[in-house]
């Protein structure tokens, strides 16, 4: 069974920082899949922030995170990451990371397998 579980959220002031984790389970982390990053602030819809792809370890980034945000995986722990800079009071939101095999969907409603998710609030 595929799981995933974040980590990483908290409060942090404008212009910081935070680095969320997702730990992943149930499929071979050097095998060929996606892992999604996708974020829901109160009262909007869900909106793609990036997509890692394993096949080739590129990142799709959304317009909102390009360059402010990076992945980057740990494949020792089944980990991927996603760095958050230059933190604005809009990018509050629930995180969530989700697989998909094998590559990157446009459809974000689409991702295999979700996790739980993980508090982001940035404080003016």
């Amino acid at each position: 069974e595929v799981e995933l579980v974040e980590s990483g959220g908290g409060l942090v002031k404008e212009g910081g920082s935070l680095r969320l984790s997702c730990t992943v389970s149930g499929f071979t982390f050097s095998s060929t899949y996606a892992i999604g990053w996708v974020r829901q602030a109160p009262g909007k819809a869900r909106e793609a922030v990036a997509c890692f792809s394993s096949s080739d370890g590129s990142t799709r980034y959304g317009y909102a995170a390009k360059g402010r945000f990076t992945t980057s995986r740990a494949n020792a722990k089944n980990t991927v990451y996603l760095q958050m800079n230059n933190l604005q009071v809009e990018d509050t939101a629930v995180y969530y990371c989700a697989a998909n095999f094998p590559y990157c969907n446009s459809d974000i409603l689409k991702y295999h397998t979700w996790g739980r998710g993980t508090q982001v609030t940035v404080a003016s």
